[in-house]
């Protein structure tokens, strides 16, 4: 009886020596994850935030525009309004939030092709600087995107690696999320001029 104390002792020091060590790493892996998904919101929430001085830029050379004009405003309230929660993080919720960016993706290329009609909107100072700052949150949100989805692959590999699966299941660490390509991107677009 005394050594069969002995070898379940053994075999929850065992186990506890194997999961302590990966725990703290999950803990800081999942908040790295965390930590990379507000900075792409952030991203995002800068591209809303351009958006409204875009439009009332080119309010004043296209007035005749304004269904263009109307669907980036109400496609950026969509986007604005459509949150996730990194802690619940998980396909369908990042699924709609990229639904809901894409729509406001299309709705400002409409926008920006509506400006080829308006030279003089082109010339125009404000709009270039508009339209240079929103190029270049458009890389920033490439950017942060990328390296969320590094960080969700290192995360990913950690809690199904031997023996972090163990403290994985323990614990309750999910895998997270990746982005993936929107419908339709592996064709690319038909340019006629």
């Amino acid at each position: 009886m005394k050594r069969f104390f002995i070898h379940i002792i053994a075999i929850v020091a065992l186990a506890a020596s194997l999961t302590s060590c990966d725990y703290n790493s999950m803990v800081e892996a999942e908040e790295g994850v965390n930590a990379q998904w507000a900075k792409v919101e952030n991203q995002y929430q800068r591209r809303a935030d351009l958006i409204p001085n875009l439009v009332n830029t080119v309010k004043g050379y296209a007035a005749h525009e304004s269904s263009t004009l109307e669907a980036v405003v109400e496609a950026r309230s969509k986007a604005t309004q459509m949150t996730v929660d990194a802690e619940n993080l998980d396909a369908e919720s990042l699924q709609k939030f990229q639904e809901a960016q894409g729509e406001l993706s299309q709705a400002l290329g409409r926008l920006l092709s509506i400006t080829e009609n308006y030279p003089d909107l082109k010339a125009n100072e404000n709009f270039r600087d508009l339209q240079a700052q929103l190029e270049g949150t458009e890389n920033r949100i490439s950017t942060e995107r990328g390296r969320y989805s590094e960080m969700v692959a290192s995360y990913n590999a950690m809690i199904r690696k031997f023996p972090g699966i163990i403290t994985a299941k323990i614990f309750g660490f999910d895998a997270k999320p990746q982005f993936a390509a929107e419908a339709g991107s592996e064709k690319a677009p038909v340019v006629e001029f």
